[in-house]
């Protein structure tokens, strides 16, 4: 038999604890708190404190004080599962990038992208799930996840033309919200820059500076992205009324720099009298600066280069990159307030939303 002292509660026991002081404090029950509890310890109903978990503006502010300070004294935590039998939301954003894990580490415009996602989201209370979808792998798992409830809506980033997901996903009605331009999708909502126009601020800065044999290391070709920064060094190169030469352009299989190595390599072998090169992104353009470097090019005395992104790696180059600065995190930002609004219905404004860029001059050109 347990000896239990008269003035030391038991283990089930919420009354009250003395302590050394003399003073009386409330003392925690055994075992995760419920909403009963919350509401026999503000005074009111459960269907009140459900209201108030909720956000319903049907509660008197005294009210809501009482029952928000029980919540915080007890540690009770609202039960995800029984909310969103009532709600019929989860809560949860998925945010999916159709590349390799891989990918994700080497590519600093990921990094600006879900900050802006991850604080936006924050500030709607909401959680944000990070997962993985390469365009080559098998995703009849994640889709059959995504469209059983699991999450109310999706972003996309490194979309690809062909790919079905964004479509099914849209049909299904999950919504959804991609990074960049739909290639080939239409009508989804999405977040993109100008790359178009930033692209021909590069090519018509170094056209500018007197330079007339510009080459470009361009990106993927089934992203909008690469299409449409090589669409706007075209667009450079005629404003200034220089020749758009086939041996001028290299195709990079992807934006990340061990992609851009091969494609410096076959642009230098193609065009040996480059005296300038932008690069689709500032991996590229690092890549870029390596084979120059081992070939005896020095930047930017014999060879001026623009990268794009505005990432770290430029500022941290030798010399610093002179770069097309994209808004990575407002990006993100956007992404997560857009999404959230078509969750809640809110389909009033724009579901397209396109950023301005600058450039950054820096020592490389």
């Amino acid at each position: 038999m347990t000896d239990t002292r008269p003035d030391e509660p038991s283990a089930g026991d919420a009354t009250a604890a003395r302590s050394s002081n003399g003073q009386t404090k409330r003392k925690r029950s055994a075992g995760r708190p419920t909403l009963d509890t919350v509401a026999r310890h503000a005074g009111v109903g459960r269907g009140t404190v459900s209201r108030v978990i909720n956000g319903s503006p049907k509660v008197a502010d005294d009210t809501r004080a009482a029952v928000l300070a029980a919540i915080k004294e007890l540690g009770y935590v609202p039960n995800q599962a029984a909310r969103t039998l009532v709600t019929q939301r989860t809560d949860t954003v998925a945010l999916v990038v159709t590349e390799s894990q891989e990918w994700l580490w080497g590519e600093p415009f990921f990094a600006g992208i879900l900050r802006g996602a991850s604080d936006q989201l924050a500030e709607e209370n909401m959680r944000l799930m990070l997962t993985f979808a390469p365009k080559d792998g098998d995703r009849s798992r994640l889709e059959s996840y995504l469209m059983s409830g699991h999450v109310d809506g999706v972003m996309m980033v490194s979309s690809h033309s062909g790919d079905p997901l964004p479509e099914r996903l849209e049909t299904a009605g999950i919504p959804i919200v991609l990074c960049g331009t739909p290639a080939g999708h239409h009508p989804l909502a999405y977040v993109d820059c100008d790359n178009r126009s930033g692209a021909r601020q590069a090519v018509e800065y170094l056209a500018g500076k007197g330079h007339k044999r510009i080459g470009i290391i361009a990106g993927p070709q089934d992203m909008s992205v690469g299409v449409d920064r090589l669409n706007g060094y075209r667009d450079g190169l005629r404003g200034h009324r220089l020749p758009v030469e086939d041996r001028l352009v290299a195709l990079a299989e992807g934006f990340d720099e061990a992609s851009g190595v091969k494609a410096a390599r076959h642009l230098f072998d193609a065009a040996g009298d480059v005296d300038a090169v932008f690069a689709s992104s500032d991996p590229l353009a690092i890549a870029a600066l390596r084979v120059a470097r081992d070939r005896g090019i020095s930047v930017p005395e014999d060879l001026a280069l623009i990268g794009f992104d505005d990432s770290p790696l430029a500022e941290l180059a030798e010399p610093a990159l002179t770069t097309v600065h994209q808004p990575t995190e407002t990006m993100g930002r956007e992404m997560a307030r857009l999404l959230c609004g078509r969750i809640h219905g809110e389909e009033d404004g724009p579901l397209v939303t396109i950023l301005g860029t600058r450039m950054v001059y820096r020592e490389s050109a």
